[in-house]
């Protein structure tokens, strides 16, 4: 980590040291493919009688490196007797192994792969393919009932070829065709990634191929990944299945196990089976593991490190995880146009920088903590608006100038739109979002620093704090509950508790209580949903 000269101000220059990896993702691939050929890559997860939602004969497939690289070369192949190099191919499936497949496939082609959560609906999904200028649509016919088939003949409009991937075993696999596959270069474009929209429509980030590997290279690296066996039950629709663990596992010859979906028996059962070593998850997916019923006879001794990003993790949340799992737990910090990681903490770092802090820049990152009113750098320790710069940066998000010019500035600098603060170390503690600050009577409050209090409390199992109108303060604090199994609502010993830990103004007013949040696709809580259902008495709520 290189600082400049005045450790009185929130900056860290790149570190340099670590080189940046001019490779493409089919690079990568190749590369892990020559180095480990016999190696197992890729290990299906599903639930025991699951049918194969693309027509396999069995849903517990494995790949080695070398076969992997060669479905995905076949793919490669296939994808361009439809489609010419630059052109945008949107997936939209769930975590099916030909997923990773495609996606290695479509670098290899020269393809720009759109990625599409399977929980849209068809305006949603047709936004997606229309924004993105999509000529394709690969879609899984069905999933959680949802008829998938059905939905892409509605917006069938929008692209020039649809492909379902029931057919993948009879078309892809059976593909004759020899085409030399083209040159593609690390700046090209690689994927367009959909923010996952907590605060409103959805915006594509076009992200290229170094940032990409490069970015999931440092993460795994920092992680203490290495020839390992890493769970991700983490969409691949996102930067965290698509970046983080499919190609976190490839730049470190690791072993990527894939459950179709996130359960929690599903996955605390493949961990003991697969011996696996790392655990990528969001903090819901942390706590559901935590609280299964059968958690207990599971055998996660091989369990060495977890990492969780998407959300903060309070710091109870984290020593409950280490307590209770028996391993270190590290935290990522980024978001999906930084290709996604700019901090993350490390196994080797102390109990109280893993709780209290979202780790230290990754290589290669510049990053700063910004006065959000004039841009200038605040001193260390003050809070102001995390912004970083470096090769990671999106090229953009596509066909939007206006919102690209407004998150990136003319001198390259990425507008997070988060808070937080840098110590002297230059480690980041990141404070909550600019547009989620709650300003009561004049006094800025921030939601994680009341969440990370909440769920201190036994009873309380999740917690989301929001601004609701109010005549007389501007805004009140609200929060939403979920109890842990057989807790109750007991508002005065709950607002007891926070009195002995925040000052009266942090306190809220109004409280609910919720079985389920609403959430995105990549786990995150979609407060303005919740702001809109208490306004509309959608949440049960209980006084005080």
């Amino acid at each position: 980590m290189t600082r400049l000269a005045d450790p009185a101000l929130s900056y860290i220059a790149p570190d340099t040291s670590v080189p940046v990896l001019d490779m493409t993702t089919g690079d990568a691939l190749r590369a892990a493919a020559l180095r480990h050929p016999h190696r197992t890559a890729l290990v299906e997860v599903a639930a025991p009688g699951q049918p194969s939602l693309t027509g396999a004969a069995s849903t517990a497939r494995r790949w080695t490196y070398d076969e992997l690289m060669r479905d995905a070369e076949r793919c490669a192949r296939w994808l361009l007797t439809r489609f010419e190099p630059g052109e945008r191919v949107c997936l939209w499936a769930p975590n099916v192994p030909e997923w990773v497949i495609l996606q290695y496939g479509a670098a290899l082609a020269g393809l720009v792969l759109v990625t599409a959560n399977p929980g849209l609906r068809a305006a949603e999904l047709r936004y997606v393919l229309t924004q993105s200028q999509a000529s394709g649509l690969l879609h899984t016919a069905e999933f959680r009932g949802t008829n998938m088939s059905a939905i892409a003949g509605e917006v069938a409009d929008c692209v020039r070829e649809r492909f379902c991937l029931s057919d993948w075993h009879g078309e892809v696999l059976t593909c004759s065709s020899t085409a030399e596959l083209p040159t593609v270069l690390p700046t090209d474009p690689a994927q367009i990634q959909y923010t996952s929209g907590t605060t409103g429509q959805p915006k594509g980030a076009l992200l290229h191929h170094r940032g990409l590997v490069t970015n999931a290279a440092y993460v795994a690296a920092r992680a203490g990944m290495n020839g390992s066996i890493l769970m991700s039950p983490m969409p691949l629709f996102h930067t965290a299945g698509a970046v983080l663990s499919s190609l976190g596992a490839i730049t470190t010859g690791s072993t990527y196990v894939l459950p179709l979906m996130f359960e929690p028996e599903l996955v605390l059962t493949a961990i003991a089976r697969e011996r696996c070593e790392f655990l990528f998850g969001v903090p819901t997916m942390l706590i559901a593991m935590l609280e299964h019923p059968r958690r207990g006879d599971v055998d996660l001794r091989s369990l060495k490190v977890a990492s969780s990003g998407g959300a903060p993790v309070p710091p109870e949340l984290l020593r409950r995880i280490e307590r209770e799992f028996g391993c270190d737990l590290i935290t990522v910090y980024g978001q999906t146009e930084a290709s996604p990681i700019i901090c993350q903490s490390s196994p080797a770092d102390s109990q109280e920088d893993k709780a209290n802090t979202a780790g230290y820049p990754l290589p290669q990152v510049e990053v700063r903590i910004a006065d959000p009113a004039d841009g200038a750098i605040v001193a260390t320790g003050q809070e102001g608006e995390i912004q970083a710069r470096g090769y990671q940066c999106m090229l953009g998000y596509f066909n939007m100038p206006e919102a690209t010019a407004a998150a990136v500035s003319a001198d390259g600098w990425l507008r997070t739109g988060d808070l937080g603060t840098m110590d002297e170390r230059g480690y980041l503690r990141v404070t909550g979002r600019l547009k989620d600050m709650i300003i009561r009577g004049g006094e800025n409050i921030y939601p994680a620093e009341v969440e990370a209090r909440l769920i201190e409390h036994p009873a309380v199992a999740m917690a989301a704090v929001f601004g609701l109108p109010d005549e007389k303060w501007g805004e009140v604090v609200a929060v939403a509950i979920r109890l842990r199994e057989g807790g109750k609502p007991e508002p005065d010993a709950l607002r007891d508790f926070l009195r002995l830990q925040l000052a009266p103004h942090k306190i809220p007013t109004r409280w609910f209580c919720c079985s389920e949040f609403p959430m995105t696709g990549s786990g995150k809580i979609q407060k303005f949903r919740l702001r809109e259902l208490a306004e509309a008495g959608g949440l049960a709520e209980f006084g005080l």
